[in-house]
């Protein structure tokens, strides 16, 4: 009989395939996209539709109530119903508690230069009336020589008088004009004490003083 034929080896047992090296240092899985886009989604803000065309803007109303008024010292006084000036309450004097220029204060300022006015003008008079007398009354020569020399000094007390006065007229006219009281260059309150020094004063001291330098410096 014929030889049985012979048996195919048995096939070597494949080697296990090796093992991939594990990493020590695990990367972390990212998150999962479709998870991250949706809580975008959530979080996102809606947009905002702006209208197109004219837009009515509401404006909040401005208040019509009056700023609060500074409170001021109230005198009670009488008014002239001949002139229709207010008359000065016996022994009244200007104070800071009252308002700045009021009419009390106005009506208080304009007597004292009328007052004051009346004054220089009686005394220019008598001054022309002594020089007369004293020129007449002299009938040495040398001594009326003396005399003119000394009436000299006094006809220019008198021309100062008349610019004296001339000043107060002005001063009256600014004061009919709600001028008085107030710096001719930077509109300033002049202040009660500078005006009762100083009655005609047209400009606060520092005004003052810068106006004197400029003025000394155009001379110059």
């Amino acid at each position: 009989p014929a030889p049985a034929p012979a048996t195919a080896p048995k096939a070597a047992a494949a080697a296990p395939a090796p093992k991939a090296p594990q990493n020590k240092n695990p990367v972390p899985v990212s998150k999962s996209p479709a998870k991250t886009a949706a809580k975008s989604e959530s979080t996102a803000k809606p947009a905002v539709q702006r209208p197109v065309g004219k837009v009515a803007v509401a404006v909040a109303a401005r208040s019509s109530a009056p700023a609060p008024r500074t409170k001021y010292k109230v005198v009670e006084f009488k008014t002239d119903e001949a002139t229709g000036r207010p008359i000065l309450p016996a022994g009244y004097k200007p104070s800071a508690d009252e308002e700045y220029m009021s009419t009390l204060q106005l009506e208080y300022f304009r007597q004292r230069l009328q007052q004051w006015r009346a004054e220089l003008v009686e005394e220019s008079k008598q001054t022309i009336e002594n020089l007369k007398e004293e020129v007449r009354d002299i009938g040495d020569e040398a001594e009326r020589a003396t005399r003119e020399t000394e009436n000299s000094l006094e006809l220019r007390t008198r021309d100062r008088y008349r610019k004296l006065i001339g000043k107060i007229e002005s001063t009256l006219k600014r004061l009919e004009a709600g001028d008085y009281g107030y710096c001719v260059d930077t509109g300033e309150e002049i202040g009660l004490d500078r005006l009762e020094a100083r009655l005609t004063a047209e400009r606060t001291i520092d005004a003052q003083e810068r106006w004197e330098h400029m003025q000394k410096q155009q001379g110059d």
